[in-house]
């Protein structure tokens, strides 16, 4: 009789610490939180860089969605992500004032360039980004444009209204819109030897160049700031409030900040840390 509780009592002993190992695994791979971000962070690599080095230091896996920047901060308002990770500041700036997001922090920059053919038959090299787009509206050359509400659109149609020209109400002969991410946009430039605006970091990590080089690059209008929001909890109770923050607090640490600045291509650096 004794010997059968022993053994009862061995079994339930047994089912416990299982059952105890069970809960402690899944609590382990339940340390992750969503980022929607931009189709340029990641395609351009940097996130490839970056996460893996996160998740050795932090124990937390980063879930990336990447997405036209309007698309993400769309995204993180339904409530499906921790943190969004974007650049165009004006809508940053409005996510935050509408409370979905709390503070907007910014974390590096890099530059917009024109691209097109290295023949350049518009006639747009050069330093001033609104001369090269009126010299490319003036003729029936290719011009791919994301037209997905991106950071980069959205800069694009800042371009486009610094030139006098609504392309909204007439556009271009040759204007494409792509409703697509940056590297399909450049494929489509590619494939039609077209002109196309990219962020550098992108560009730099996008291998099917085909006769297309950089023309018109070093305009200050054409600097592009990157910024890190958490979701606010009180918009959705279910973010994970504590690690997202964690996340945010790397990428403006010492370390996070060294971890952008150590990602090139070829020795070029595609992002310049500048979190305050």
């Amino acid at each position: 009789m004794r010997t059968r509780r022993s053994l009862w009592s061995l079994i339930a002993g047994t089912a416990v610490l299982a059952l105890s190992g069970a809960v402690g695994v899944a609590q382990a791979q339940d340390k992750f939180i969503v980022v929607a971000s931009t189709t340029s962070t990641e395609q351009s690599g940097l996130f490839g860089h970056l996460l893996p080095l996160y998740k050795q230091a932090s124990g937390v896996s980063v879930r990336v969605v990447a997405l036209g920047t309007g698309q993400a901060l769309d995204s993180a308002r339904r409530g499906d992500a921790d943190v969004v990770f974007v650049h165009d500041q004006a809508a940053e700036e409005k996510f935050v004032a509408e409370g979905f997001g709390l503070k907007r922090l910014p974390v590096m920059y890099n530059d917009f360039v024109l691209i097109g053919p290295k023949a350049d038959p518009a006639g747009t090299r050069g330093l001033d980004i609104a001369a090269a787009l009126k010299k490319l509206a003036a003729t029936p050359q290719p011009f791919v444009s994301r037209g997905d509400k991106s950071g980069t659109h959205a800069a694009e149609l800042r371009y486009w209204k610094g030139a006098g020209i609504d392309v909204a109400a007439t556009r271009p002969a040759g204007y494409r819109e792509c409703g697509c991410g940056m590297g399909p946009a450049l494929n489509m430039a590619s494939s039609m030897n077209g002109y196309v605006l990219a962020d550098r970091g992108t560009w730099l990590n996008f291998r099917n160049r085909g006769e297309l080089a950089v023309l018109v690059q070093g305009d200050p209008r054409l600097f592009n700031q990157y910024g890190v929001m958490v979701v606010n909890p009180a918009r959705h109770p279910h973010v994970k409030t504590e690690l997202a923050q964690g996340f945010v607090d790397w990428l403006v640490s010492p370390a996070g900040q060294a971890t952008i600045a150590g990602y090139k291509i070829g020795g070029e650096q595609l992002f310049f840390p500048n979190a305050r």
